[in-house]
């Protein structure tokens, strides 16, 4: 299979779209695909797993590169031929390529990963919620097949009037974050640190952003026996260490890798903030880790977080509840151990090779329901709207 994935994110820039895209990269190369990508210039490696990477013009907005329109996608798409396109969260670059790829009659799979009415909320690009869930649908209504992560992101899509949808989770590394890894000297050194009087670590991985509201951390001021740790970096860092001031706070700046591993090892629970999640991939990798998980009762983690099984959701709004929910849980060890196993247990059909799997799955369906039948002649071919069949 010949697919063209098209990212609105990748390396250099790290985060939630770009991980996905390295892993589905990942499993192409090794199941024997070939593929390409398509992502804005933003000094991307000319290959990733002998995938050569195509950089199209882009401009900076708040540390994101943003891919312009140009006539280049359409020409490396019709050059490479695909089966497939995988348009990863989709804004203005992957509006361009589903349009190219319907121009070319190439299926096309969308991936919905970014609140985009939240993020131009928030970031002031001038559009309202409305007519932000215009452009989404209008984006997503192109493409062959929208995947949404969770049970709240394919009803606002439906609310939206995306038709098109199935369900497409994402997969975590159930290797290199395992409860094993609290046992490594890299763990005890690194938990020496964090916690040198014995204090309970609280954790929160993931970018310092408006969107992830960090700054809500703050609530768990003045409880007794408690520390924060906190891993990654972002624009609203100034912002977040302001309103934490004075708080045990230890900042470890952006981990991946073991690295990232050995601080989850370290954590005793896990905290997600942030109210606005299409999924939550640092909830898995905590579960995946073997920690108990408090997040709001909000976006992606309902679908992840048992409530009383293996973590907490507090009402999204609620900074008490937040508070009360990290003390039910800093007081009680037993309480901890049950839920962070039981995090682990509900994570262990997630690999990585198992989501991947799912999601060929899906580019076979739509490449098929593009195959015209040669019974219904050109009349089938109209109906469709595609002039490529494929084998």
């Amino acid at each position: 299979m010949r697919v063209a994935v098209v990212s609105e994110s990748f390396l250099p820039t790290v985060n939630g779209v770009t991980t996905s895209v390295l892993r589905v990269l990942d499993h192409l190369a090794e199941a024997g695909h070939e593929a390409i990508v398509i992502c804005p210039e933003a000094g991307a490696p000319a290959e990733y797993r002998g995938f050569r990477i195509h950089q199209v013009p882009s401009f900076a907005y708040r540390q994101f590169p943003v891919g312009l329109p140009s006539p280049q996608v359409q020409r490396i798409l019709a050059r490479f031929g695909p089966d497939v396109l995988h348009a990863a969260s989709p804004f203005f670059l992957g509006a361009q390529a589903i349009a190219a790829s319907n121009r070319l009659g190439v299926p096309s799979v969308a991936i919905y990963q970014t609140d985009v009415a939240g993020f131009a909320r928030r970031n002031g690009l001038g559009m309202t919620a409305g007519v932000a869930w215009k452009y989404v649908r209008w984006v997503h209504e192109g493409a062959d097949l929208t995947l949404a992560p969770s049970a709240s992101s394919e009803y606002d899509l439906r609310l939206a009037g995306v038709s098109r949808i199935a369900r497409w989770g994402r997969g975590v590394d159930l290797v290199r974050y395992h409860p094993n890894k609290r046992r490594t000297p890299a763990t005890a050194a690194l938990r020496e640190r964090l916690s040198p009087d014995g204090e309970v670590v609280v954790g929160y991985v993931g970018r310092i952003a408006p969107e992830k509201q960090v700054e809500r951390l703050r609530t768990l001021r003045g409880l007794p026996g408690v520390a924060l740790a906190i891993v990654g970096d972002g624009p609203a860092r100034p912002e977040v260490e302001a309103g934490l001031q004075g708080m045990p706070v230890t900042w470890l700046g952006r981990l991946s890798g073991d690295d990232l591993a050995t601080a989850y090892a370290a954590f005793d629970l896990f905290v997600h903030t942030g109210s606005e999640e299409t999924f939550g991939q640092t909830v898995q990798e905590a579960h995946a880790a073997g920690l108990p998980v408090v997040a709001p009762r909000a976006g992606g983690p309902i679908d992840l977080v048992e409530h009383g099984v293996d973590g907490l959701l507090f009402p999204p709004s609620d900074d008490r509840s937040l508070r009360a929910a990290v003390a039910m849980l800093a007081r009680d060890a037993p309480l901890r151990l049950r839920m962070g196993e039981a995090g682990r247990r509900a994570v262990l059909g997630r690999s990585w090779d198992v989501v991947c799997a799912e999601l060929i799955g899906h580019y076979e369906r739509v490449i098929l329901d593009a195959c015209v039948d040669p019974r219904e002649g050109a009349e089938g071919a109209k109906r469709t709207g595609r002039v490529r069949a494929y084998s």
